[in-house]
């Protein structure tokens, strides 16, 4: 067993609920432990009284039922650094644990604890177990304080020992001690923290000291020992902080790879709209790009032409702004906010962008014919605000 099992505390009888018989008695088969004969394979056992086949004939005529003998070859298996006759009671003791029969459990246990002492045995650990698994019996009982006390003892022989801590923690619970309870529980969750049965108890417990002692709860607790990182189960499994940052590193960059791919296609998809003249779709196929990568200049530049095809020049105008932010000497940024400003009805503005395209590339002709075409506009403007 290494160590039994907590459940709920209830008293048992020792028996487990099965009746038992002699070995060898004739008529009935040797008890298994869960209230069942077992007979000879292949053999009928008796029914109503009468006998079957399944008899072996005696030198005086009688007859005895065959019987097969159970399987105890468990209890010779080595138990850490105990001797043979000690390591069997352990072993004795984990079976009947197991099958329920707490109490014959404990006197097992407490047999191989007293021959440890009696032997002079040394072995911190061996007898830790012993203590855990006896203590674990009383639980079962209902026996808190000898819990508590075996609980106690086998932590002074492994300190910050998992099973015995959650099982005087549960003990401390059932006996209204709940300031220990906590502590404890506190504990067992630095040694490991995913002992959820913990966590469960720490926020019952917490509720109830908030109950009991108001919201200074936390001022009279005993004080939270601090376990040492070997004892630190759910550290043992963590990752070194190299590991961390080579994940995290492997983790961007597949993210990256993601992104870079959902932005190309999004960017196809855009400019395939646009030569469809599907403006509408194309615009949102940039703004999607725009949310991968916040600073790709083209992208601007493409959306604003999808604004001004659909008249929409206030939100061309700040796209071809952000462009111009990221590319200050880019000719279609200059040229898009140009025609942007142009609808917009700022002549002056438009003409100004016009000959900075030209500057940039003297042989831009649609530059050109458009800085004619908003001279013209900005004269004509002139002439109608002054008659004004």
């Amino acid at each position: 067993m290494g160590n039994a099992q907590q459940g709920p505390p209830g008293r048992g009888d020792g028996r487990g609920g099965s009746q038992r018989t002699q070995p060898g008695t004739a008529g009935q088969g040797r008890d298994t432990g869960d209230g069942a004969s077992r007979t000879a394979p292949g053999k009928s056992p008796m029914m109503n009284g009468t006998q079957g086949d399944n008899q072996s004939h005696t030198a005086d005529g009688g007859s005895a039922q065959m019987v097969v003998e159970e399987d105890k070859s468990y209890l010779d298996a080595p138990a850490g650094a105990l001797p043979p006759p000690l390591a069997r009671l352990k072993n004795e003791g984990n079976f009947l644990f197991k099958n329920g029969q707490f109490g014959d459990a404990l006197e097992k246990y407490s047999q191989a604890i007293a021959g440890c002492e009696e032997a002079g045995i040394d072995s911190p650990e061996d007898l830790g177990i012993l203590y855990s698994n006896r203590a674990a019996c009383y639980l079962k009982d209902g026996n808190s304080s000898d819990c508590i006390a075996d609980c106690t003892r086998a932590l002074e022989l492994q300190p910050f020992s998992l099973k015995p801590l959650l099982r005087r923690a549960t003990a401390y619970e059932y006996l209204e001690r709940y300031r220990k309870a906590y502590v404890d529980f506190k504990t067992v969750l630095q040694i490991d923290v995913s002992v959820q049965a913990a966590h469960d108890s720490i926020h019952r417990i917490t509720k109830l000291l908030i109950e009991q002692d108001g919201p200074n709860w936390r001022e009279k607790l005993p004080e939270i020992p601090l376990v040492p990182l070997s004892a630190q189960q759910h550290r043992r499994d963590e990752p070194s902080e190299e590991q961390l940052k080579a994940r995290a590193a492997r983790k961007a960059e597949e993210e990256a790879r993601k992104a870079e791919v959902r932005f190309s296609s999004l960017k196809k998809e855009g400019n395939d709209m646009v030569r469809q003249g599907r403006f509408q779709d194309a615009l949102e196929k940039y703004t999607e790009c725009l949310q991968i990568k916040p600073n790709e200049c083209a992208v601007y530049t493409n959306r604003a032409l999808c604004y001004l095809r659909t008249n929409r020049f206030q939100e061309a105008k700040q796209d071809c702004d952000s462009a111009l932010e990221i590319e200050p000497a880019n000719k279609k940024a200059f040229y898009r906010r140009a025609l942007a400003h142009k609808g917009l009805k700022d002549y002056l503005a438009a003409s100004t962008d016009l000959q900075e395209v030209l500057q940039l590339d003297p042989n831009v002709q649609e530059a050109e014919q458009e800085l004619e075409q908003v001279t013209l506009l900005f004269r004509q403007s002139l002439m109608t605000n002054t008659q004004a």
